[in-house]
């Protein structure tokens, strides 16, 4: 569970209800028709503007956004390095049995498009169109949070324009200008409040753990054309390296001298 993302959301509404608490009660901002109007019309607009099965796909989406934990680039580079050495070793045909013990679906299928003496750039096109592939569906479970997160503050405005009328047509009655007039903006409130503490905030999420996800799979990609290539496991360590911030090439340079020492 990624904690930051929970802290996030807790201490937000945290937030806003003690700011509501000093100035008030929570209950005025409470208000049921409020509620079914934006809730009720982001997840109208959310079936209209996609198929229902990507919507369903949409909560297993964004459990990614609450998942703990960044990829390990350290472990998956001295993995591809390990290969290298199998390979180096025994010879391609060997990584079968090492792409058995693979947990990772693209990595495997990369060294089996190898062990089959299948030509480098034809290789390099078939992992690099499944990327494309993966990254589109990323592409996809985003958009559906953009979506939700402009529904929101849309269906908030709906909502208060709603009020505003009835107001309008309670005017000889200045005694219910004020407590209508509260009501049509609470539901700007709930739309902007879901906007941008739920829908917008999984959106960037999501679109981070998606550059994590393929910048690991390009480094796989790499690392197995220059496994294929015969290339020294060390010279492909230090090539595979370079995909990586200076901060995290650091880390591996010294887990590195750890293991020679």
């Amino acid at each position: 569970m990624d904690l930051g993302s929970i802290i996030g959301v807790v201490l937000g509404l945290a937030l806003i209800g003690g700011s509501i608490l000093l100035e008030g009660s929570i209950l005025t901002f409470y208000n049921l028709p409020s509620i079914l109007i934006v809730i009720g019309g982001t997840i109208a607009g959310l079936f209209v503007a996609y198929p229902m099965n990507k919507v369903k796909a949409a909560f297993n989406v964004a459990q990614k956004a609450f998942k703990g934990g960044s990829i390990n680039y350290q472990e998956s580079i001295n993995q591809i390095v390990e290969i290298a050495n199998v390979a180096r070793r025994e010879g391609l045909l060997a990584l079968e049995e090492a792409a058995s013990k693979i947990d990772d679906d693209f990595l495997k299928k990369g060294i089996m498009l190898i062990v089959d003496g299948t030509d480098p750039e034809l290789v390099r096109n078939i992992l690099e169109t499944e990327l494309a592939f993966i990254d589109e569906r990323h592409g996809e479970g985003r958009s559906i949070f953009d979506a939700l997160g402009a529904f929101a503050p849309a269906f908030g405005m709906i909502g208060t324009l709603i009020g505003l009328i009835n107001m309008l047509q309670s005017l000889e009655d200045p005694t219910s200008v004020g407590p209508k007039m509260s009501v049509a903006l609470i539901t700007t409130f709930y739309g902007a409040v879901l906007a941008n503490l739920v829908f917008i905030p999984i959106a960037t999420k999501l679109k981070l753990r998606s550059k994590e996800e393929m910048l690991i799979k390009e480094v796989m990609v790499e690392g197995l054309l220059s496994i294929q290539a015969g290339e020294n496991p060390r010279i492909i360590e230090v090539k595979l390296e370079s995909f990586l911030p200076p901060s995290m090439r650091k880390g591996l340079e010294d887990s590195s001298e750890g293991a020679e020492g």
